[in-house]
């Protein structure tokens, strides 16, 4: 017998993902944990799929349960992880900043402020139940009685660990889409030109540069602190590796860089800019969390 239900169930999978991946930071994991709660729910029987009121707030509290799980155990994951560990960057279909909507976007992350790298590192920092908390809360716009059946605890303590989470969370407003790509296109330009001189003036002395490998390709270990510190590493590059071509994208909804060679997308950028300079610079190399990269420029 045909569910009833599904087109229901099957219209909360965008929402689903979006929300596993800004808990997870990882949109491998987030598909995975997806995949996992449409199995819990056609594992139930069809008597007990019809007694669900709502589908698609079942499917949001199993998959947040899920999530929960998950993050608890990150902590022993990543102390084994080669290297730092940085959210996986998410890929727009077209170049930056005017292009068409991913051709399937109900496969995509939505790309706004909440999951720019910067937020999503903040999110990371977090204890499991103030990120679901105040991803759910804050985010999602989900009320607290909601969050609390999700994290098992009482509406009022969900309260306070969205809080806590918010006191991380910087408001201020940032600079404009257009005001970021140029930035970030000056910095190409100069990296491409080789000037050095140029890069350390598009970055904040106190800039800072984290590189994510996994030990599965060659990278930086260890954070780069200072403007022209960063600057002298993205020469030592450039001289590195000649043959790779910069291409501008869209990494996680705001403007970055991709480097590509013989047509494989080697690494991701990621930027933050304050004040019209670079404050961060994320750098992913990890082949394995560029795999969606290789699917959205096939």
């Amino acid at each position: 017998m045909t569910d009833p239900h599904l087109p229901a169930v099957i219209s909360e999978r965008r929402q689903l993902i979006n929300i596993a991946y800004r808990l997870l930071g990882s949109l491998a994991e987030a598909e995975d944990v997806v995949q996992e709660t449409y199995v819990r729910w056609y594992a139930l029987s069809e008597r007990q799929r019809q007694e669900v009121a709502a589908p698609g707030a079942w499917l949001t509290t199993v998959a947040g349960r899920i999530c929960l799980d998950l993050l608890g155990s990150a902590r022993s994951r990543r102390e084994r992880y080669v290297g730092d560990w940085i959210p996986e960057p998410i890929p727009a279909r077209s170049e930056w900043p005017d292009g068409p909507a991913p051709a399937d976007p109900a496969d995509r992350v939505t790309l706004d402020e909440s999951i720019s790298m910067a937020f999503l590192v903040v999110l990371d920092s977090m204890t499991p139940a103030e990120r679901v908390a105040f991803v759910l809360h804050d985010v999602f716009r989900y009320s607290f009685a909601e969050v609390a059946d999700i994290v098992g605890r009482t509406p009022a303590a969900c309260r306070q660990l969205a809080s806590s989470a918010r006191r991380r969370i910087d408001t201020s407003r940032g600079p404009s889409s257009a005001e970021r790509a140029e930035v970030v296109r000056d910095f190409k330009r100069a990296w491409q030109a080789r000037d050095i001189e140029a890069l350390i003036g598009l970055l904040d002395p106190r800039a800072r540069a984290t590189a994510d490998s996994g030990g599965l390709a060659p990278a930086f270990r260890e954070p780069i602190h200072g403007g022209e510190q960063i600057a002298r590493t993205w020469m030592e590059i450039a001289a590195r590796n000649t043959a790779f071509t910069l291409l501008e994208r869209t990494v996680n909804g705001q403007p970055g860089l991709v480097a590509q060679l013989d047509g494989t997308i080697v690494s991701v950028y990621a930027f933050d800019i304050a004040d019209g300079l670079i404050t961060h610079i994320w750098a992913i190399r990890n082949p394995e969390k560029l795999r969606p990269w290789t699917v959205a420029d096939s």
